[in-house]
């Protein structure tokens, strides 16, 4: 594919994702996805809210119901991965107890869970797959559901609202041109991912000296 083609391209797939971020119901694909994202860590939650915060930018969504609609659907997939994971805690831990592997990242969950709090939650709602992981070990190891919740609201409100913002910034300076917008809310999220696993991996550096 040319580079010519490769523009074309992506200026379709900009103006279609603006059409469809532009009904109504697109709310309710945030929320379902959101969900789903928290419980099978394979669907692209953080894209979706960005989407609905350029079409938000642009005029066609409000940004309060996208960060809420973001919220609640991960507020919901949260506690259904920490329900799973307290359901089958029994059969969790047996099967832990037959491959040390498993023994050894059920304790360091719950060590990290001790030491670090909640702000690991926050950090974790970041993390594609690291959230997931999170909240089916704070179930399994029967951490208690009211902190849980509190962290849980915290940490799914500042992830929505940080998503929805960064694709309302978009969408509101360039909103005549909505391949601009969306590349620039995707490379913007993208930088910020990857500043948060840098931190991550130097400050677990520092802590293991």
């Amino acid at each position: 594919m040319g580079p010519a083609l490769f523009a074309n391209a992506i200026t379709d797939l900009a103006d279609w994702l603006g059409d469809f971020s532009s009904n109504w119901w697109f709310l309710l694909i945030i929320f379902a996805v959101a969900l789903l994202d928290s419980v099978i860590p394979v669907v692209p939650s953080e894209t979706m809210v960005i989407i609905g915060g350029v079409a938000a930018g642009a005029g066609d969504q409000n940004l309060l119901l996208v960060i809420l609609f973001g919220a609640a659907g991960a507020f919901i997939g949260d506690h259904t991965a920490y329900f799973l994971g307290k359901n089958m805690s029994g059969w969790i831990e047996r099967k832990a107890e037959q491959h040390p592997k498993q023994q050894n990242r059920l304790v360091w969950a719950e060590e990290q869970i001790r030491v670090r709090g909640g702000l690991l939650l926050i950090t974790a709602r970041f993390i594609p797959g690291g959230r997931t992981a999170l909240t089916i070990s704070s179930g399994v190891t029967k951490q208690p559901r009211p902190w849980f919740t509190g962290w849980i609201t915290a940490a799914v409100l500042i992830w929505a609202t940080y998503a929805a913002l960064l694709g309302y910034i978009g969408g509101k300076a360039f909103e005549d041109d909505h391949t601009r917008a969306f590349l620039v809310a995707f490379g913007a999220a993208i930088s910020a991912t990857i500043l948060i696993e840098l931190g991550r991996h130097f400050w677990g550096k520092l802590r293991s000296t």
